[in-house]
Formats: C-alpha cells, sequence, structure tokens
C-alpha cells in the first residue's frame, strides 16, 4: 500500500509548510504537530485533509497519543529548536528527547518508516570539502551536538529511518540566514556584513523531489547529504541580492566567522545522488533568484539564526 498518511513534527515552518503544499494536492492525509516557536499558525492553510495540533515534541503523551490515534504511514521529523543558541536545554529537549519520544513511540505502533532532518552543522569543522556522508560528526554548538545525538538515536532504533544531513535550503517563507537578511536590510537601506564563509545553496523544489523519492520507494536506512556539492560564498549572495535589488550597496565588510560558526560547509551529495536516482536541477544563481522574487511577492517575516550575535 503507498504511503497516504504523513504525520510531520514543525510542520509550520519552512520546509514543513512547503511539504504540506506539495502534499495536500496529492490527497495524503497530513498530521501537523508545532509548538509555534518560529513557525506560524498562518502559513498553515484549511484543508480537510490536514489537521494541526499544537504542542511539543518534547511531550511523551501528546506524540504517543497522536501515533496511536493517526496510525501514519510515515513520520517527517522537521521539529527542531534552534532559537537561541545559549540555551542548551530546549535545544536538548526538542532535539533529543523529542526525537526519542518519536523512535519510541514508531517502535511501539509499527510505523514503516521516519525521515529525520539534521543540519550539516553535525560534520563541525571538517577535513576535506565537500563533505563526504562518511564524513565524522564533530558538532561543537548546542545546536549541532542536540541535533546529532537526536540523529543517532532514530538511527540507533530498528526503525527504516533516513536522515537528511541538510544543506541551505531555499523556498517559501524562508526566515534564516544571510539571503532573508541582506534582503530586508538592503530594501531598508541598512549596512550589512558577510561572513568568511562558503555555504551550499539548494532550491526547495530539488529538496521536494529527494521527499518524493524517499515517500515512493524503499530507500535503505542510514543518512544522506542532501545538497548540490557546489559552495557559494556569503559575498556572493550578497552580490546576487544587490543585483535583484539593483541598488548601488556600498563596499560590504568581509569578517571572519564566529566561534560557533564554520568557514565551509559544503557537502558531497554523491552517495545520494547514486541511492536516490537523482540530480538537483537549479544551479546557485538561479536558487537565490527564486528565492527573492519569491520575497517580492510575499515579503520576509522573522528572521532567526543558530548562531550567537557578532561580537562589536
Amino acid at each position: 500500500m503507498s504511503t497516504k498518511k504523513i504525520l510531520i513534527t514543525g510542520g509550520a515552518g519552512c520546509l514543513g509548510t512547503s511539504i504540506i503544499d506539495a502534499y495536500l494536492p496529492k490527497n495524503y492525509q497530513l498530521l501537523i504537530i508545532d509548538n509555534f516557536a518560529t513557525g506560524k499558525k498562518q502559513n498553515l492553510p484549511e484543508h480537510k485533509n490536514l489537521k494541526i495540533i499544537e504542542g511539543s515534541i518534547t511531550n511523551e503523551k501528546l506524540v504517543d497519543d497522536c501515533i496511536a490515534e493517526f496510525k501514519p504511514d510515515l513520520i517527517i521529523n522537521s521539529a527542531a529548536a534552534y532559537k537561541d543558541p545559549s540555551n542548551w536545554s530546549e535545544d536538548t529537549l526538542t532535539n533529543v528527547i523529542g526525537s526519542i519520544n518519536i523512535a519510541k513511540s514508531a517502535i511501539k505502533y509499527q510505523i514503516k518508516k521516519i525521515i529525520n532532518f539534521q543540519t550539516a552543522l553535525c560534520y563541525g569543522r571538517p577535513d576535506k570539502v565537500p563533505i563526504p556522508v562518511t564524513a565524522p560528526t564533530k558538532p561543537f554548538t548546542s545546536y549541532g551536538i542536540s541535533k546529532t545525538a537526536g540523529e543517532q538515536f532514530l538511527l540507533s532504533s530498528e526503525l527504516n529511518v533516513i536522515s537528511l544531513r541538510l544543506a541551505n535550503i531555499c523556498g517559501p517563507r524562508l526566515a534564516i540566514g544571510p539571503i532573508p537578511t541582506f534582503y530586508t536590510r538592503l530594501k531598508d537601506g541598512k549596512n550589512c556584513f558577510c561572513s568568511d564563509s562558503t555555504r551550499d545553496f539548494i532550491d526547495m523544489e530539488d529538496f521536494l523531489n529527494v521527499l518524493d523519492v524517499i515517500i515512493t520507494k524503499e530507500i535503505p536506512t542510514g543518512a544522506y547529504n542532501i545538497s548540490t556539492g557546489v559552495g557559494s560564498s556569503i559575498k556572493e549572495v550578497f552580490d546576487e541580492v544587490v543585483a535583484h535589488l539593483n541598488i548601488k550597496a556600498p563596499e560590504v565588510p568581509i569578517v571572519p566567522v564566529g566561534a560557533d560558526d564554520v568557514p565551509q560547509v559544503v557537502l558531497d551529495p554523491s552517495h545520494t545522488e547514486k541511492v536516490f536516482e537523482w540530480k538537483p536541477k537549479y544551479n546557485f544563481k538561479q536558487t537565490i533568484k527564486r528565492q527573492l522574487e519569491w520575497y517580492d511577492k510575499y515579503g520576509v517575516t522573522d528572521i532567526f539564526s543558530h548562531l550567537s550575535e557578532p561580537k562589536s
């Protein structure tokens, strides 16, 4: 029987809402659990096949009740705590205990498959770039450490867990990272700075194509890099935003990365491409352009970061 019932944790965020937009028209039944710490209720449509539960995956009974009653074919674990880099307890509760709660109930009710979203920061400061999925995990921030612990608990279970180590995904309602920051500040005539770092930007449509493969096919348990494998500097992102807005921006300072940041995060997707028979179709310029055109039409909401504020 094909997957038709999906439980999504953190379903009101950027990734969760894009998944909803993609799968409601395909007649899937979706159950969302979200505490709305960063996601927004107004991003969720009213639909007969969409049910929303306001709550946290740290609530073991809530998770168990939802899985028992909804009986999903698949769970997508998109929930994550990252809003306050200094709040180790909150990160641990959501990213570790929440993942454990999901695993325990999934085992109990024999859920067929779990898709887990993991941060590329799990690799810490890598020895090799692009980073192969076989590279050791060496996280050093609260967000990275807690997400990696949660991933390891899930992967060590008897479940079919596909853990996606994500590059910088660009798409509707993106509210984290340099793109919305540059867009809003430059439109307001404010100064910007660029960290001396490189990232791997992938389009939401390419990410959703990955999900479609996992949902419709049998994929072995394991971790997979979801990326283009091509790095672009934050200054290149800045230049794309300046060109899109058609403004003359002042010379932007390039500053060293902070103590809780990584200079280069570029993931090697070759293993994923082989197993999934998938390749991204959008390049860097196309991805950034599509993101900025979305902002032109819909605007930018709150901007969050898993990084500490730079010291002045």
